[in-house]
């Protein structure tokens, strides 16, 4: 039995699983290294810099899969629960991260464990059953094959456990498609990067979860108080009902309003069909009930559809969220939603991320629209908006037939294969853009480039440049254009601040939905919570510092992978091509001039590598040190 000097809000222990040998073993979790990167994100990647060494194959038996859960999950602070699953990406080659909110983690929490790590290979399938006790390797060759919500079900039914807790991969993890992810409560998307494939290559197909255990905090009274206010920051703020009542799919006339959608693979910001697939006809016509990812959120925005009528009545599921909405209806010119939402629905059954799989189509359909590719060429009818194409294509992808075996690589990987196209891949570092034009959003797009994991708006999510505001940009920034969403200067001081928030939140483990885009969890916040639960006093400054710490690390891993400003760009078609219609017309981004200021301000190099005495200044003079060792010139 493991003897913990347990520090308050956590789990105390870290869970390593050898799949190899069958083995586990239960380590205590460092206090100091708990303080300095809290959780979830930021435990993560320390573990992936010190323990996954470069060059390894992202789909060998020595890269590891780590899941952690951060200090807030378990308390009833009403901004839901989340995890990290973290590896090296089969999809990128790098920083594999990605991010779920799910009842999972509270379970994970209450067994003990603050965190995951996943060696080795099983040398036949198997899900894992972890308890406070330990884990039980469970046969899983009947469940190869499944998809995300049939296993699901089946590990309940064998487990004999409707509470336990199942994060699953689909048939396209098993199948290698490089962007498959981990599944949990059947909906909630740990999509990005290519974690579920990892899993799968691992013969690992779920990992079921079951706690009865707690969790305290130091001075109840103080949390208590730091809860009441952030409830009651929570229920004032104007954009409660409306995050309600839509969640993120209201953010697709947002993007109608402000000319940004991704249209015809972003050639069309604005189109004349956006209410017919929008949040607001979900809302009025489709959605039944609103819910909840985790316990104890103030904010349930996740909702549950059923179409009503017409050749697909009766289907239903959860959601979708903007991203999935948007790229399979705008994003390839679909404007038959009730399609679309029974393709959103196949995707995650199958497990894979709607943002990738979506670009991917919409790159073949602009290649065919170009004359590059032909229909015989691709095997099925090459046409916007066709939802009979969009679904074959889908299959196509999960299951490795055809075009779709070459689409599964990703696009940037896709336009190498077929040396087509690799101007219009629309991705950062190997990871596909968003549902959003950067032209329209500047400080977005200045955030996709240099996001840690590839072309990311969750690393920054600068969302108060959508506000237009000039005098929050001098109050926040000293420059009103760092609020203004066609605005070029103050941008460096805008993503550097939003990526610290941002990193904070992702390692307390809670919901950028409300924590960072209503601003109810900031640095000040966030350091009362955790001095409340942990019994640690933090400031203010020193919460800003773990955030810069996480983010700092991150950079260290790219830059010792190669990453260098010349990786840290945008597409061709959002640096040359000026918008064409809508709000933004005319509109390039001016991305230099912004990576000039974020460089200085983030204490890195005009090449993106971070300073000896910025890494210093953070405590990681190891990661320094072992830069240095494998060639990396530091400048002080």
């Amino acid at each position: 039995m493991l003897t913990l000097t347990r520090l308050k809000g956590y789990g105390g222990r870290v869970l390593r699983v050898d799949l190899t040998h069958r083995t586990y073993r239960a380590e205590e979790l460092d206090p100091s290294l708990a303080k300095a990167f809290i959780g979830g994100r930021g435990l993560n990647v320390y573990r992936l810099y010190w323990e996954v060494p470069p060059g390894v194959d992202p789909l060998g038996p020595e890269n590891k899969l780590m899941i952690a859960t951060g200090p807030l999950v378990g308390f009833p602070h009403g901004l839901g629960s989340r995890l990290n699953v973290t590896s090296r990406s089969p999809l990128t080659g790098l920083l594999g991260d990605s991010n779920a909110g799910t009842h999972f983690s509270e379970e994970m929490k209450f067994a003990g464990y603050d965190q995951l790590i996943l060696e080795g290979r099983s040398d036949r399938p198997v899900y894992l059953y972890i308890t406070e006790s330990g884990v039980e390797f469970m046969d899983a060759e009947g469940l190869w094959g499944l998809t995300v919500s049939q296993t699901h079900e089946a590990i309940r039914h064998d487990l004999g456990d409707q509470r336990v807790q199942v994060g699953a991969v689909g048939p396209a993890a098993e199948n290698f498609v490089k962007f498959a992810g981990v599944f949990f409560n059947i909906y909630r998307a740990a999509g990005r990067t290519g974690m579920g494939t990892v899993l799968a290559s691992k013969n690992v197909k779920a990992i079921a979860v079951r706690g009865d255990g707690y969790v305290e905090a130091e001075d109840v009274d103080e949390l208590l108080r730091v809860i009441d206010e952030m409830l009651r920051r929570i229920y004032e703020n104007p954009q409660y009902w409306p995050r309600r009542i839509m969640g993120t799919s209201r953010v697709l006339m947002a993007g109608q309003r402000l000319g940004f959608l991704p249209g015809r693979h972003f050639q069309e910001p604005v189109v004349d069909y956006a209410y017919e697939v929008s949040g607001e006809r979900l809302a009025r016509e489709y959605n039944v009930k609103v819910r909840a990812c985790s316990a104890g959120c103030a904010l349930p925005c996740a909702r549950f559809f059923m179409i009503k009528r017409g050749p697909l009545a009766g289907l239903m599921g959860e959601g979708p969220e903007y991203e999935p909405l948007g790229g399979f209806t705008v994003r390839v010119g679909n404007r038959n939603l009730d399609r679309a939402l029974k393709i959103i629905l196949k995707v995650a059954d199958y497990g894979m991320d709607a943002i990738t799989t979506s670009e991917a189509i919409a790159w073949l359909m602009e290649l065919r629209q170009r004359g590059e590719i032909t229909d015989e060429d691709a095997g099925v009818k090459l046409e916007w908006g066709n939802p009979d194409t969009i679904e074959e294509l889908v299959d196509m992808i999960a299951y490795r037939r055809g075009i779709g075996k070459v689409l599964g690589e990703g696009v940037k990987r896709a336009s190498e294969i077929l040396n087509k196209g690799k101007d219009i891949a629309f991705h950062v570092k190997g990871l596909e853009m968003i549902q959003a034009d950067p032209r329209a959003l500047k400080g977005y797009g200045l955030g996709f480039a240099v996001a840690s994991r590839g072309a990311d708006h969750l690393r920054s999510e600068p969302f108060v440049e959508v506000e237009d505001d000039p005098e929050l940009g001098r109050k926040m920034f000293g420059e009103p254009e760092a609020a203004m969403r066609l605005g070029v200067k103050g941008k460096g001081k805008l993503i550097n601040y939003f990526e610290d928030l941002n990193a904070i939140v992702d390692s307390f483990e809670s919901c950028k939905n409300t924590a960072e885009n209503m601003l109810i969890l900031d640095f000040e916040m966030a350091a009362r919570a955790y001095t409340a639960i942990t019994g640690i006093h933090v400031t203010e400054g020193e919460m800003r510092e773990a955030g810069m710490r996480i983010v700092n690390i991150e950079r260290a891993y790219l830059v010792r992978e190669g990453v260098r400003r010349p990786h840290d760009r945008l597409p061709k078609r959002f640096l040359e091509e000026p918008l064409r219609s809508g709000p933004a017309k005319g509109h390039v981004i001016e991305l230099d001039v912004m990576l000039d200021e974020y460089y200085q301000v983030r204490g890195w190099t005009m090449d993106g590598v971070p300073r000896r005495s910025t890494l210093s200044r953070l405590g990681l003079d190891e990661v320094a040190r072992d830069l240095e060792a494998r060639g990396v010139k530091l400048e002080d």
